[in-house]
């Protein structure tokens, strides 16, 4: 493992300041594994100055719709002792580009079936993926399972 500089060391409020993230959502990424901070003899935070990189990644994946469980996914593969170089970032951001273009084609169909549903204003009930007389879904345990089934049938797979 790469030794750290203390000088090249922020402390969590200073992270905080130059993220934009809250000092509990810090803490929160860092148990989930997302960054890393190297601990002071007093117990301390501080976290090597590329973690803001990551922060940065990970407030952009956030901002595309990712969940963190994706973020983590595709952080995974990248070091954790340094700031990823250029073709590491951009091997991420293609797997993520996928994602996206895929998340707009599903956001498509959806806006076509909106349509329909906001347009009659009784719910389309003939070809309606939200309709569900008599409670039939209640069988199926929780879940939108219905619109999803929907989707996959209109033009590819199901996004979990």
């Amino acid at each position: 493992m790469v030794r750290i500089q203390p000088d090249e060391l922020l402390s969590i409020g200073a992270v905080a300041r130059r993220s934009g993230a809250s000092v509990p959502t810090l803490r929160y990424y860092e148990e989930r594994g997302l960054i890393d901070a190297v601990r002071t003899h007093g117990g301390r935070r501080q976290f090597p100055r590329h973690v803001l990189r990551r922060l940065a990644v990970i407030a952009a994946g956030q901002r595309v719709g990712l969940s963190l469980a994706e973020i983590a996914e595709a952080l995974a593969p990248l070091p954790r002792d340094r700031a990823p170089t250029q073709r590491e970032w951009t091997e991420m951001s293609k797997r993520w580009a996928q994602t996206v273009a895929a998340r707009i084609r599903e956001l498509e169909r959806l806006a076509v079936d909106l349509d329909g549903c906001i347009g009659c204003g009784c719910l389309s009930l003939g070809r309606c993926t939200l309709f569900n007389p008599g409670d039939e879904a209640e069988s199926e345990g929780p879940g939108s399972r219905w619109v999803r089934a929907s989707m996959r049938g209109v033009g590819g797979s199901e996004r979990s």
